[in-house]
């Protein structure tokens, strides 16, 4: 037992990125449940026009997940990929990489859910012009994912068609739409997975060649190929939009686009870009 170490053969950044999660989510998870204080909301990345909004939070994000499968795969794929990219890179230029691409991850994040923001806005400006029980439950459709309030508001909208001349219904209407956006406004957005796939992409690029073996494909995949199918489905699904869709697509590609113009950045100003 005196010679057991657990962190042997985990280089130094990928162990403290490791040991930061892990300490953020017991936290979150026992101390802040405990205390009565939402982590999550402190430490997850807002937009700007969130009234939780805080600069810090670029950071803090990227080292904050709340449900134990989101830390353990995150950290499982820094694990895996990242001691070698390190190993490689060295320390320094490997912390380089994580911080710029779980930050150019952040950044297209914000502005697609911005956009999105944006969108809503415009939506509600012109049901306000005309407001209508058919446009109200159109917007409801969708941006609310909840089923429960879903159910309550389409009832609000068969209400208000039995009384459309009532401007009582124009007027809660308006109120809901005004929750609705606060609500999309106030969402925090979590987790490692911006930097995680810059590490895909850096390895895909570094060792193109490598055969993969992933649980959900029964035959190996070179790692080349696993990267441009992984990128594939990100923006398709981030185009979809779907709603009760949770996950930021968007992130995720930032985190590879960023990755990948900085790699080449490296390849073009170094004699080795590692």
């Amino acid at each position: 037992m005196n010679n057991y170490r657990p962190f042997a053969g985990i280089t130094p950044a990928v162990k403290i990125i490791i040991i930061i999660n892990v300490l953020v989510f017991l936290a979150i998870n026992m101390i802040g449940q405990r205390a009565n204080v939402d982590l999550v909301n402190i430490l997850g990345m807002h937009l700007p026009q969130s009234q939780y909004f805080q600069i810090y939070q670029y950071i803090t994000h990227m080292f904050t997940q709340k449900e134990l499968t989101h830390l353990f795969f995150n950290m499982f794929a820094v694990f895996m990929f990242g001691r070698i990219l390190e190993s490689v890179w060295g320390t320094k230029r490997f912390i380089i990489y994580y911080f710029v691409t779980g930050l150019g991850a952040a950044a297209l994040h914000s502005l697609v859910s911005l956009y999105g923001l944006h969108n809503m806005q415009e939506q509600f400006y012109a049901f306000q012009s005309t407001p209508d029980a058919g446009v109200f439950a159109e917007f409801v459709r969708s941006h609310v994912s909840n089923p429960r309030l879903l159910s309550e508001l389409m009832q609000f909208v068969d209400a208000w068609n039995a009384a459309p001349a009532s401007a009582q219904f124009a007027g809660q209407a308006e109120y809901y739409m005004q929750g609705i956006i606060q609500a999309y406004a106030n969402a925090p957005t979590i987790g490692a997975s911006g930097a995680v796939f810059g590490i895909l992409l850096a390895f895909g690029m570094l060792f193109p060649n490598t055969e993969l073996y992933l649980m959900f494909i029964p035959i190996p995949i070179k790692a080349k190929y696993f990267v441009l199918l992984y990128g594939a489905a990100e923006l398709f699904f981030g185009l979809q939009n779907s709603v009760g869709d949770n996950v930021a697509h968007f992130a995720h590609l930032g985190g590879m686009l960023f990755g990948f113009f900085l790699i080449l950045y490296w390849r073009k100003h170094s004699k080795k870009f590692y």
